[in-house]
């Protein structure tokens, strides 16, 4: 069994890892921190858990070496630490933004801040498989990947992949979040009183996650609008975009289902009908999968592309296991099969 241990537990993406890592056959959970909760049983804070676990949160400083460590901290703490977290583990994946992005300059413009480890920054492999898969099979580091860039770098990746976009026309990136995108800590705008029956957009562009769009895409002119809407779990990223003329419907279907062929989490959603005829996160609630979908005007070259994922298993810890996998040399798909609930 390979020993893994999770340093900040009690949020809501180190649950969710924590769930994916108990149950998963090749791996034995060792220690889980969390300073606010140190000493609870875990299933006091995470009450789906009860009866998986018995385990109680951990003090930091009393960790154990492990095989595998993750960090499932706020951003900005990991890279204060990582050089005593390698000492406890020869494989680390961050679930946070510290590592993200590999150019110094570009995490200080996105970030608005120094980064305390920057000689760090080229040892991590950006943790999205569909991008990376070849990398991670040799990677000792892996960053997390932000919910709302997966979604955006999955609806972009069969047009950029297959070279359809007209690179002289802008990219727009319409995202809708749910509430969990906040975190287990609330703030004004996540109480249920605010959050409630909202359409909310709390940022019409210039949000950070642009900066792992360009970075992963090549793609200079695109921009990302925030929109809140009333979900707890789930990100639908509607991206719009010019394709190079003559690019027909058939081509779009190529270029997609090439991707969703060569990737085990990735469907082709465009149904002709019944109700879930587009992505839909409500029904990848607990789910690995990035649903997919497409509409081409053929008139003016006018794309409209479409991923659904689950913010909190896709866009955060599930992508995290599934590099665990790769890095580890299991079966990509190990401990991540599960296919989301309908209804719910």
């Amino acid at each position: 069994m390979t020993s893994v241990s999770i340093i900040g537990g009690s949020g809501y993406s180190g649950g969710e890892l924590l769930r994916l890592l108990l149950a998963h056959l090749l791996v034995e959970v060792k220690q889980v921190t969390s300073r606010s909760h140190l000493g609870e049983y875990i299933y006091q804070v995470h009450p789906n858990l009860r009866k998986q676990t018995q385990l109680k949160f951990s003090d930091p400083a009393m960790l154990e070496p492990v095989d595998v460590l993750f960090l499932a901290q706020p951003h900005g703490q990991s890279q204060h630490k990582i050089k005593e977290y390698a000492k406890l583990a020869p494989k680390i994946i961050d679930l946070s933004a510290d590592f993200r992005l590999r150019d110094l300059a570009f995490y200080e413009k996105w970030y608005g801040e120094k980064h305390s480890a920057p000689e760090w920054l080229s040892k991590f492999v950006y943790g999205l498989p569909e991008l990376h898969r070849a990398e991670l099979a040799t990677a000792n580091y892996v960053s997390g990947v932000g919910c709302n860039a997966t979604a955006s770098n999955l609806a972009l990746l069969p047009l950029v992949k297959s070279d359809l976009i007209d690179l002289s026309a802008s990219v727009l990136i319409e995202i809708k979040v749910g509430s969990s995108e906040s975190g287990a800590v609330g703030n004004m705008g996540s109480h249920h009183a605010e959050r409630a029956n909202v359409i909310r957009t709390f940022s019409a562009f210039g949000h950070r996650h642009t900066a792992e769009v360009i970075q992963e895409m090549g793609l200079r002119d695109v921009s990302l609008t925030m929109t809140a809407v009333d979900l707890v779990r789930g990100v639908l990223a509607t991206a719009h975009a010019k394709v190079k003329q003559g690019i027909a419907t058939k081509d779009l279907w190529k270029a997609y289902r090439a991707v969703a062929t060569e990737n085990p989490f990735v469907r082709v959603v465009r149904e002709q009908r019944g109700i879930y005829r587009v992505p839909e996160p409500k029904i990848l609630a607990g789910s690995n999968y990035a649903d997919l979908g497409f509409e081409l005007d053929e008139s003016n070259g006018h794309v409209v592309s479409i991923c659904a994922i689950d913010n909190l298993m896709k866009g955060s810890s599930g992508s995290a296991v599934q590099c665990m996998n790769l890095m580890m040399g299991w079966e990509e798909t190990t401990g991540l099969e599960f296919a989301g609930l309908h209804p719910i």
